[in-house]
């Protein structure tokens, strides 16, 4: 079961939360007269449906990277969860990435997951080789917590992301309900993230609302947006979050990795990647590239 993930988002209050009052100590500490960063991508490169739609027609699967950095500026890299990437796989990502375009791979389950950051230094000096390899093409690293870790293990998290290099950006994301039920508890972990100049990642999924904890610990924001496979909330949850970031943007919101999941196999996000773009550009004054949609040309009888 994908994590959040229910039936019936009808239920659902998808209303946002106010900001954390801890976002005001980010925006005393920056200049708002900057214009934002923002990348904005899906979690999937390698999807068959994409062929006719985000992809030419006649695109072979060898090909969908190339494309796929061609249309979106980032991706959610969740294929770093599962294996340390090889330098064959960083130079060959390098290869197909386009100007501007940014990967931003998770830490592998080995470490995050079964070992849950304890012994594993040689593991992490890997995986942060390999993906500080990436040069220019790399973004915001996201070191997922597994629901099992809770705040009591914190001295556990301050300790592995000390060991971490500065010049690689990591934002924690965090999954045990103990972190939000208390607000003391999640103000202090925001203050512990700025201390240590760590990033965090918002969750916006349906079956989990407390992870849509709407705080900073930087001026850099790193959204995970589920929608719900095109149900209508896609679309009015995403014109609730432009609002919030035109205000955040206009606070000093420096940068903005949004991940956009489709649900289910990711079919229909391309399209609410589209929408995304189009409202930020005109609510927000930006001016993002537009990933070029062509209609999906349906196989049948003419009769």
């Amino acid at each position: 079961m994908e994590f959040g993930k229910i039936q019936n988002p009808d239920a659902v209050n998808f209303t946002l939360p106010p900001g954390s009052a801890f976002n005001a100590r980010i925006w005393a500490a920056v200049e708002s007269s900057h214009r934002p960063v923002v990348f904005i991508g899906g979690p999937i490169w390698a999807n068959k449906d994409y062929v006719g739609k985000v992809y030419p027609s006649n695109a072979k699967e060898r090909d969908f990277l190339h494309y796929y950095t061609r249309q979106f500026n980032t991706i959610e890299l969740n294929l770093t969860h599962y294996q340390i990437p090889t330098p064959g796989m960083i130079e060959r990502w390098k290869v197909e990435a386009s100007p501007g375009f940014t990967y931003c791979p998770k830490f592998p389950q080995i470490i995050s997951h079964e070992r849950q950051l304890l012994a594993t230094e040689g593991l992490t000096e890997e995986f942060i080789n390999a993906v500080l390899n990436l040069e220019e093409y790399l973004g915001m690293t996201f070191l997922q917590l597994p629901p099992t870790f809770g705040p009591d293990k914190w001295p556990i998290l301050e300790a592995y992301l000390k060991s971490l290099p500065d010049e690689l950006d990591v934002a924690v994301e965090f999954r045990h309900p103990d972190w939000f039920c208390k607000a003391a508890i999640w103000q202090q972990t925001l203050e512990r993230l700025y201390q240590l100049h760590r990033h965090v990642v918002i969750t916006d999924v349906a079956g989990r609302r407390d992870v849509l904890h709407m705080g900073l610990s930087s001026p850099v924001l790193t959204l995970r947006f589920i929608a719900n496979e095109g149900h209508p909330t896609d679309y009015t949850r995403t014109d609730a979050w432009i609002q919030r970031l035109k205000v955040w943007f206009e606070k000093g919101l420096q940068t903005a990795y949004l991940f956009i999941h489709g649900g289910g196999d990711n079919d229909t996000a391309p399209e609410l990647i589209l929408y995304w773009t189009r409202q930020l550009n005109k609510h927000c004054g930006l001016n993002l590239r537009e990933p070029v949609l062509q209609p999906k040309v349906v196989q049948g009888s003419l009769f």
